[in-house]
């Protein structure tokens, strides 16, 4: 078994490419780390994390953060931009250029940030990280 978890790990680093500086890499549990952008991306071509995941990945950020939530209700710490989940295609301006830049998209329950998500991997951004559950979320993991 710790075999077969090396041998992963080092597929993992491999597979990687020499992106580490555009990757956030999250303890788990037992110690060892994963990144958020090698969690799998779902058929509309994003990923989603748990609430836990983004704080961890929070210890060393570097990803553009996007609070599409309408109305405005908060904001996560480290937030960087707001941005309406149905204006998002009309301001790529407020997000990096790099449609390879890590990005990670909230909003109050998840909803309005699962619309954002597709809307930015259907216009060819590769590294959205969706928060699952949202703000709502990330205040029952405390």
């Amino acid at each position: 078994m710790l075999t077969l978890l090396a041998l992963t790990a080092l597929v993992s680093v491999a597979c990687a490419g020499g992106t580490s500086d555009t990757t956030a890499a999250i303890p788990k549990v037992d110690g060892s780390t994963v990144d958020l952008w090698s969690l799998p991306q779902n058929s509309a071509g994003y990923r989603q994390a748990s609430a836990k995941q983004v704080a961890s990945a929070l210890t060393n950020k570097n990803f553009t953060m996007v609070n599409v939530h309408i109305p405005y209700a908060g904001e996560l710490p480290e937030t960087d931009v707001p941005i309406p989940f149905n204006e998002i295609e009309t301001n790529l301006g407020k997000l990096p250029n790099d449609k390879n830049a890590p990005i990670v998209v909230y909003c109050r329950s998840g909803g309005m940030s699962a619309v954002a998500s597709k809307t930015l991997a259907g216009l060819g951004y590769t590294n959205i990280v969706d928060l699952s559950g949202g703000m709502n979320a990330w205040q029952q993991a405390g």
